[in-house]
């Protein structure tokens, strides 16, 4: 199965929560994982991943937390893919061509190329600024929570 996994959707959980405020804020852990729904085993590996890629900054001791490394216009859905899971790639063929035997010749090999490059260019034109925005729009009428509450049940 084909799916985004737990560790990819609470990255971006994160990344919106901050997107959400204004650029700068900071933000404790605590907060985020409360508001997110994030499990706080998860948490720390996630924001380790997401600091080492330089998404976000963080700040220890009682008044620190977590705030976006650059402006929310300036990242994309990708980044945040690829901070966490490294590149994408649909199918192993696509990362050594040469090594199929079929390679240029198969039928497969061209669609899931299409795929691929119909999913980069998704990801790249999704930024975290839009993201954030809709969240916010949601969270004005009632429903972004309803929508995270949702999201939880259904990957756990």
């Amino acid at each position: 199965m084909f799916r985004i996994n737990r560790k990819t959707d609470y990255a971006i959980r994160i990344m919106v929560c901050l997107a959400r405020r204004p650029f700068g804020t900071r933000l404790p852990t605590q907060e985020i994982q409360t508001e997110m729904l994030i499990p706080r085993a998860f948490l720390q590996r996630i924001i380790a991943d997401l600091s080492k890629n330089e998404l976000i900054r963080t700040f220890p001791g009682p008044s620190g937390g977590l705030e976006l490394a650059r402006s929310a216009e300036s990242i994309n859905l990708k980044h945040i893919w690829e901070a966490v899971e490294g590149p994408l790639l649909i199918s192993e063929c696509l990362q050594a061509p040469g090594e199929c035997p079929l390679d240029a010749a198969c039928p497969v090999r061209r669609r899931w190329c299409r795929l691929q490059a119909l999913l980069v260019h998704e990801l790249e034109a999704t930024s975290l600024q839009q993201l954030g925005f809709e969240a916010n729009q949601a969270n004005s009428i009632g429903e972004f929570h309803s929508v995270v509450d949702s999201m939880t049940l259904s990957v756990e």
